[in-house]
């Protein structure tokens, strides 16, 4: 059932029009959360159905090439367009790796967002099951253990390409040893990403 509800969201992919209009919400947030304003009231009439149903979202900010911020969430409480919108606030004013963007950098960010599938759980009694499920360069991955929990987009393999560095990191993110990964006690999800940027 769940894979057969993956699958169905990977072929579910946003149309070139849905993805400019994300990229120029998202924008058009940013703008506004960097002067100060109120996010202004978002006309779903306007929209697209897929862009009104509810979806999860990360939006990345760079400036050249280098993160200046990221945020998103893991479950759609929002509809897909108000997700993007919010998320491109935080990751330019909540993101406590970076002190806030102020508005002479807003010109200089490239906007990025990552839509997610649902994540799904994986079962495993050992670390040898666990390294075999996860692919690199396709999965994004969550870590969970009791209120802890974090996770790294499929982007991030581009950087660390071997699995088991890349949980071990995961797991020091968490604030977590670095081989708790090696645990069943931990709860490890993966999921997919539809990526696309300015």
């Amino acid at each position: 059932m769940e894979a057969k509800s993956l699958s169905g969201q990977l072929a579910d992919r946003l149309t070139k029009e849905d993805r400019k209009t994300l990229l120029k919400l998202a924008r058009g947030a940013l703008e506004e959360g960097v002067g100060g304003q109120p996010l202004s009231p978002l006309d779903l009439n306007t929209l697209s159905s897929r862009l009104i149903e509810p979806g999860a979202t990360f939006v990345t900010l760079t400036i050249n090439h280098q993160l200046r911020g990221c945020v998103g969430a893991l479950e759609a409480t929002l509809a897909l367009a108000e997700d993007v919108r919010v998320h491109a606030v935080a990751a330019a004013l909540d993101d406590y790796r970076f002190p806030a963007v102020r508005e002479e950098e807003v010109s200089k960010i490239k906007i990025e967002i990552s839509r997610l599938t649902l994540p799904i759980l994986l079962s495993f009694d050992n670390p040898g099951k666990l390294l075999e499920q996860i692919r690199p360069g396709v999965d994004g991955v969550v870590l969970q253990q009791g209120d802890r929990r974090a996770t790294f987009l499929p982007q991030v393999w581009e950087k660390v390409p071997e699995v088991e560095v890349f949980l071990s990191m995961l797991c020091r993110k968490m604030g977590v040893p670095s081989d708790q990964w090696r645990s069943t006690k931990l709860q490890v999800f993966t999921y997919q990403v539809e990526e696309f940027q300015e």
